[in-house]
């Protein structure tokens, strides 16, 4: 069964919503928001989304363990079409299977964590406001002294699923998503953070209870990817009701012999 590009979004909202905290970033980048930024790929049931939003751009492929097998045929078949320059987000296993045509960098472990115990938030007094584009100013100046180098998509304030902390006017805390699609009932948080002067106040767990609380209303799915090894975030978002619901790797990818 040879690998095909895949337009449909109906199949492939079928194929992913079938585990939808694994798959949340694929659901919602069937969304029309990123959609035409995206190239699908399936072979059989498996899918790998080639995500073109950021350079270079990110593969995307998730399987849970019994299914990884025929998730590495896909990759090894799409292998040779690839961009000689990607990230790739990969489950356990499946970084190994590109090395004979890429070159294997940076790897770095992640865990994708899930809300499925809301109860929890309860437990957090949330706090903050809606962000939106007026803020993008401050929003750069909190990014760029307390989380330089994040991956962030100004586009993503249009959501409105952004939730920011003030202190004497100032932006110091924040946390917003990556991913929100009510179309397909899931949300992903990213580019939570506090600014260095005011850490260790619970702020951003205010924060991401306030969102969470804004994103219950829309979606059924709160996800998140977290480094395995940022244990104070793993901590917080483990007091707020995430658990681990999956282990994958992060890979910088240069293709052998074409740059």
């Amino acid at each position: 069964m040879p690998v095909r590009a895949e337009h449909d979004r109906a199949v492939l909202a079928d194929l992913l919503g079938r585990d939808p905290v694994l798959h949340a970033y694929q659901l919602g980048d069937l969304d029309d928001f990123f959609w035409p930024y995206t190239s699908w790929f399936r072979r059989g049931e498996q899918v790998a989304l080639l995500y073109h939003g950021v350079d270079p751009p990110t593969l995307l492929a998730f399987a849970p363990p019994e299914r990884t097998a025929e998730l590495a045929e896909l990759l090894t078949e799409l292998a040779p079409l690839l961009p000689a320059r990607l990230y790739a987000h990969l489950s356990p296993g499946l970084g190994p299977v590109l090395a004979p045509w890429f070159r294997v960098d940076a790897a770095t472990a992640h865990l994708k964590m899930a809300l499925t115990d809301p109860a929890r938030l309860a437990a957090v007094q949330p706090a903050g406001e809606p962000l939106s584009a007026a803020d993008l100013p401050q929003l750069h100046e909190l990014y760029a002294a307390a989380y330089p180098g994040n991956w962030f998509d100004p586009r993503m304030l249009d959501t409105g699923q952004y939730v920011g902390i003030r202190q004497g006017g100032d932006l110091v805390a924040v946390a917003g998503v990556h991913v929100w699609s009510p179309t397909w009932r899931v949300a992903a948080l990213g580019n939570v953070t506090t600014h260095p002067r005011v850490r260790g106040r619970g702020l951003a767990g205010a924060a991401v209870a306030a969102l969470c609380g804004r994103l219950r209303a829309s979606v059924d799915h709160v996800t998140l990817n977290v480094k395995v090894d940022n244990a104070t975030a793993v901590r917080l978002y483990e007091r707020l009701g995430f658990t681990r619901v999956a282990d994958y790797g992060e890979y910088e990818l240069t293709a052998l012999g074409r740059v």
